[in-house]
């Protein structure tokens, strides 16, 4: 094998990207765009992807992504994919580094990665190069490994050099204190406890889960959360603020769990994670404080199941 070399996508490598994703996924990866080629040169032209690629002579061997919409800080390193000749020799890794130089540069104040929990690989090249695991989604798409069941994703945080990307400076409740306070040391806190009020209510159905974006929970949202049909799969995200103590008892009182934090893409808050609803399922997950808040859900997941097989 001739020597590797890492550039920038042209549009005369569409073809062999889509078809690389073929030969690693099949027909299974969760995002269609990578199968028409007129669209992988689309998202580049239009500045939404911005991929790199690992040649070797004419082969494209790699591919990874910074992705993103328009009026954001925030990006995503997304669409890695390492032919299975070229493994074991970090082109994942070294394509990633990469991007994150790049996004800095681009004017991304930070990086956002969703990582698969499969396999243990995603989980530490992520921390190998500056992520912090911030928090899970539960049986988040279908599986890209031809699994019966969803693939949950851990959700890891890079903050580009220069930038800050703080939490709020509150009390954490003994629950997930440990958590809180490594992220805390991580990102740093501030006095400013609440985010702008430009997060909109809205809902939309994500495959099998009814996702919930909200900015401040009121009683009267509460009450029509727990109105929703008992059957449904429910994430919310919820803006981080001085009342998450507040918010995370009343939620935990209506059968919703904890599951961390993500960054709002819009500026330069934070999303707390609850879930309602979980397949059962055993994970191995690189980070133990996400290992921890799985854990938590599959057990207030079987404490339900038991409840309502009791009734």
């Amino acid at each position: 094998m001739s020597d590797l070399v890492y550039r920038r996508y042209q549009p005369s490598d569409a073809h062999d990207v889509s078809q690389l994703f073929r030969v690693v996924y099949g027909d299974h990866y969760v995002q269609p765009d990578v199968y028409l080629p007129n669209m992988i040169s689309q998202h580049n032209a239009d500045g939404r992807w911005t991929s790199m690629l690992a040649v070797d002579g004419q082969r494209v061997l790699g591919h990874a992504a910074l992705c993103n919409d328009t009026l954001t800080d925030t990006t995503e390193l997304a669409l890695c994919v390492v032919h299975p000749a070229a493994q074991r020799q970090n082109i994942a890794t070294n394509l990633s580094r990469e991007l994150l130089m790049q996004a800095g540069l681009l004017g991304f104040s930070s990086v956002l990665i969703k990582q698969v929990t499969h396999h243990p690989y995603t989980q530490r090249m992520a921390q190998s190069i500056g992520f912090h695991s911030t928090g899970l989604l539960p049986d988040y798409v279908p599986s890209p490994f031809a699994e019966s069941l969803p693939e949950s994703i851990v959700i890891g945080c890079y903050v580009a050099q220069g930038n800050l990307r703080a939490l709020p400076d509150i009390p954490w409740p003994e629950s997930c204190r440990r958590l809180m306070q490594r992220l805390s040391a991580v990102f740093g806190t501030s006095r400013v406890t609440t985010s702008p009020d430009s997060i909109p209510l809205h809902i939309r159905q994500h495959h099998q889960r009814y996702a919930i974006a909200i900015h401040r929970l009121s009683d009267r949202l509460m009450d029509q959360l727990s109105g929703l049909p008992g059957h449904w799969l429910i994430s919310v995200k919820l803006a981080l603020s001085r009342h998450f103590a507040e918010d995370l008892h009343r939620l935990t009182m209506r059968g919703f769990t904890f599951t961390g934090l993500m960054p709002v893409p819009s500026h330069h808050g934070w999303f707390a994670l609850f879930h309602r609803g979980a397949q059962p399922r055993h994970l191995n997950l690189h980070c133990p404080d996400m290992q921890q808040l799985h854990e938590d859900l599959q057990r207030n997941v079987r404490a339900l199941d038991s409840a309502c097989s009791a009734a």
